[in-house]
């Protein structure tokens, strides 16, 4: 995307994905001295290749980048351009000034947070309701980082230089990122995600640079100017009715664990569940909590890849107060 909001396009077909790899696997042949079919293996790939349209230099680069390179050089890389080390041996300065994400880098580091994929597989194997499809999934559409049962209740907001925004993706349709035709097609794969942004604010989220607001070591490197802030947000009431609602269908109940004693009138319900063996609210409690973690340091870890393979620097972590984030602070 250039800066006024228009789209290039860049064909990302499976016949391009596979010419790569026809040639990086006739490297390695070669290396192992099968020269007759390393030589068969590049020529086609080149041939493959030759017939492709060209793409940007760098967002072709960060197609085939490869996945073992950006799993073993993920690292946190927290001092951006324009920022500064206060103090201590690490002491610096940056001769730069900050540079914030074009567009399309933005957009591509959104989307593999937030992306969604397409449709899911709806695998099912429970014997209450084989052999028809699963019943549990609040949506048909995959997105790019696993949910237990498909529940996927993780929302996003960002902020940068120009204000603050929600990109709400869990209610989306399923969006493939590959044409009829196979090709990855990232133009409009980028546009339906960039559709849905909505700006809250003209201004970056304000957190002052000092405890308790954020974290003692993060101060100094936090929501600086020029970064992209991407916060994921669980709605864990969701997340509990879809457990619930996931619970009854295979048969099982709750016990309220907290005061002792049986949910009144569940006994009424024994032709669906089981009131003999109840799932204690308490444990529910965690272990809903636990899948919504899951689910939101995944998401990130989705973007961290997408850092490694464009070449940018950034780091996931929660060292942010979430009650200032949310603006009870208590500090007007």
């Amino acid at each position: 995307m250039s800066q006024n909001g228009t789209f290039t396009t860049w064909p990302v077909s499976r016949r391009r994905m596979l010419g790569h790899l026809c040639v990086g696997t006739g490297a390695v042949l070669s290396g192992l001295g099968m020269s007759s079919l390393a030589a068969q293996t590049t020529e086609r790939g080149k041939v493959l290749l030759d017939k492709m349209g060209t793409l940007p230099k760098g967002l072709e680069q960060a197609v085939n980048f490869p996945l073992i390179e950006a799993l073993l050089g993920r690292r946190a890389r927290r001092f951006a351009m324009g920022n500064e080390i206060p103090d201590g041996v690490l002491a610096y300065k940056s001769k730069h000034a900050p540079m914030p994400l074009s567009d399309l880098e933005q957009m591509l580091v959104l989307a593999a947070v937030s992306g969604n994929n397409g449709w899911h597989y709806m695998h099912y194997r429970a014997k209450k309701y084989a052999p028809k499809l699963s019943n549990y999934s609040n949506a048909a559409g995959g997105r790019t980082f696993p949910s237990s049962a498909g529940f996927h209740t993780v929302e996003f907001f960002f902020t940068d230089d120009n204000g603050i925004y929600f990109l709400p993706t869990r209610d989306m349709a399923a969006v493939d990122a590959r044409s009829a035709g196979g090709e990855y097609d990232l133009e409009s794969w980028l546009k339906a995600h960039r559709s849905r942004i909505k700006k809250l604010d003209d201004k970056r989220l304000y957190l002052p640079a000092e405890e308790p607001y954020l974290e003692p070591h993060n101060t100094w490197c936090v929501n600086v100017p020029g970064s992209t802030l991407i916060i994921p947000i669980a709605d864990v009431a969701q997340h509990m009715i879809a457990a619930l609602a996931y619970l009854t269908q295979n048969g099982k109940c709750l016990i309220d664990d907290i005061n002792g004693k049986p949910i009144p009138g569940i006994e009424k319900y024994k032709h669906m569940v089981d009131p003999n063996a109840p799932y204690p609210i308490s444990f529910l409690e965690q272990y809903i909590l636990t899948e919504t973690v899951a689910e939101s340091s995944t998401s990130c870890y989705a973007g961290m890849l997408m850092l490694q393979a464009l070449g940018l620097g950034g780091w996931m972590f929660d060292g942010i107060d979430q009650f200032s984030l949310l603006g009870a602070s208590g500090n007007p």
